[in-house]
């Protein structure tokens, strides 16, 4: 049974590793995570606000709002307690280089090219074993196009990579209005992964305060199943590595990443509800479905049920929306086979 893949140019004993998240900041915690099996570990998120030192109002609305997504503090008690300024951050990968076999794989948050991308080489230098760019970006300038976001976001990757060596991924939204051919252009400017996606923080309207209110919730596995089309979609048109990030709760999830095309499957969520021993119970139940099922190895299995492998391939594309409306049937069960016209979507 070989569980090992390649991701962005690292050997991994195995496909799991635990997202960006606070976790990486307490090197109990991430000696747990070894020891459960990680193959790497991905370390919180430095944001460009912070090393520029342009703060909204102050650093605790930079966590409440920017990181409030699969990185976000909130999960653990106090906002300070594993808060890591710039020049922490870059002594927290030569601790964990220290105490860690396995890779790390550090973060930065950020989208105009300035200054801070000069952090990537610092990162470098202290030791990490690669670098995720987390271009979390909310668009709400009229005059913004999205050619001119496309571009942005390709400008920082293309700077990075001048600036750096180390493996570079980058974690995108699923928001942009061609993700195949951004991807494509992101493998050109010198990415050798993509992360697939970024959890957004979705406010909500407090009607009693009358204010806008932060929401903070754990992912579950409906989250999944975006991932798992754009994985399928880009699994062999890109040759990139490809990684999923939010709605993997367990060893299925991951199965279905996999078989989509991911060479790695990041978990976060799961982690902070069940412990990092959880990981031990996903690698184990990976290993009894496959010998189950007839797999040798992860490899056999990577993009199996990709657009380009699976027997339907119309399940991933227009094909798929209409039908899936027209099977619709309304009422319950015992209402008889009365069809009903299908709600459209966002109904």
């Amino acid at each position: 049974m070989n569980l090992s893949t390649t991701y962005i140019g690292l050997e991994l004993a195995n496909p799991l590793m635990p997202g960006a998240s606070p976790m990486a900041d307490d090197l109990g915690t991430a000696r747990q995570l070894e020891d459960a099996g990680a193959s790497a570990i991905v370390m919180r998120s430095l944001f460009e606000e912070q090393i520029e030192g342009e703060q909204y109002a102050s650093v605790q609305h930079i966590e409440m709002y920017a990181d409030s997504f699969s990185e976000a503090t909130s999960f653990f008690p106090g906002t300070g307690q594993f808060a890591l300024n710039p020049d922490s951050y870059l002594d927290q990968i030569r601790q964990l280089k220290d105490a860690l076999a396995i890779p790390v794989i550090a973060s930065l948050n950020g989208l105009s090219p300035t200054g801070w991308l000069r952090y990537a080489k610092l990162i470098e230098q202290a030791g990490a074993n690669a670098l995720e760019l987390n271009v979390y970006h909310v668009a709400t300038d009229t005059r913004a196009t999205s050619v001119s976001i496309e571009r942005r976001i390709l400008d920082v990757v293309q700077q990075v990579r001048e600036t750096v060596k180390l493996p570079l991924a980058v974690k995108l939204s699923p928001f942009f209005t061609s993700l195949p051919h951004l991807a494509t252009q992101l493998r050109v400017a010198g990415t050798d992964g993509l992360i697939l996606f970024n959890r957004f923080y979705q406010p909500d309207i407090d009607l009693e305060l009358l204010n806008v209110s932060p929401q903070l919730h754990l992912s579950d596995s409906t989250e999944l199943l975006l991932r798992l089309r754009w994985l399928a979609i880009l699994s062999g048109r890109c040759s990139a590595s490809l990684a999923a990030s939010g709605g993997v709760h367990t060893a299925q999830d991951a199965i279905k990443a996999i078989m989509a095309g991911a060479h790695a499957v990041q978990i976060v969520s799961a982690l902070l509800r069940h412990g990092p021993a959880y990981l031990k119970v996903l690698i184990a139940d990976l290993k009894h479905w496959m010998e189950d099922n007839a797999y040798e190895s992860v490899r056999q299995m990577r993009g199996s049920l990709s657009l380009a492998n699976c027997p339907d391939p119309a399940a991933f594309e227009r094909g798929n929306y209409m039908r899936v409306l027209h099977s619709w049937h309304g009422g319950s069960p015992s209402d008889g086979p009365t069809q009903h016209p299908a709600p459209e979507s966002g109904s």
